[in-house]
């Protein structure tokens, strides 16, 4: 393994985000990780428009709620605010991707049932993940226009570190815009947020002897 490797944890404490926890050393003081690193927790999301860090929605007066999130957070070290955009969208893109995945696999198991069901049809069959920038959508029915929203990210640099919040809603109730939630897709957040930040881990780990298996061309 090419260090350093990315610390990551998921930690079984239920606690809420509030738009403070974004801050450096978080993971250090709270939760034990050391560098760079990434934690997921279980927990209500309330980030009044004073706690945005994304200007555009301060401005327009924006929040975030919903009653029960995976939140990540993460805290690189040695990295410049636009790798930190560029780690973003990789981040929501392979979680996007990770949830896909979750849903055909939940999929070709209600489709097998559906054969020796009473024909009512499962919206979960109609469900399909899309990415816009940072942000997961989900369309049903075939719809058009911009779907239920299924996520928050915000990425920020601080003195030491770029910074890191990912929210994939469990259930968004309280949301201030359409959004839905892994609970109502069929997925369970305690199964998955571990298997994705070990997943996520290795694609780092990846990225790092990437960087290190090139001889240079001069």
């Amino acid at each position: 393994m090419i260090a350093p490797s990315l610390a990551f944890l998921f930690s079984e404490k239920e606690r809420p985000y509030t738009g403070v926890e974004l801050r450096p050393h978080f993971l250090l003081t709270e939760l034990g990780l050391k560098g760079s690193g990434i934690a997921a927790f279980i927990g209500p999301c309330s980030v009044k428009t004073e706690h945005l860090v994304d200007w555009e929605d301060r401005l327009a007066q924006d929040r975030i709620e919903a009653r029960k999130m995976v939140h990540f957070i993460g805290e690189f070290f040695g990295m410049g605010l636009r790798e930190g955009v560029l780690l973003q969208r990789l981040f929501m893109a392979a979680a996007g991707d990770s949830i896909r995945e979750q849903l055909d696999v939940r999929n070709r198991a209600k489709a097998k049932k559906a054969g020796k069901s009473t024909g009512k049809k499962d919206p979960v069959l109609s469900m399909q993940l899309e990415r816009s920038g940072d942000d997961l959508f989900i369309q049903s029915g075939g719809g058009g226009g911009a779907g239920r929203k299924l996520s928050v990210s915000i990425v920020t640099a601080s003195p030491v570190s770029v910074l890191l919040h990912a929210g994939i809603n469990i259930d968004p109730q309280g949301a201030p815009v359409p959004a839905i939630g892994l609970k109502e897709m069929g997925i369970d957040a305690v199964e998955w947020a571990p298997e994705f930040l070990e997943r996520f881990s290795a694609e780092w780990d990846s990225i790092q002897w990437a960087c290190a298996k090139v001889r240079p061309v001069v």
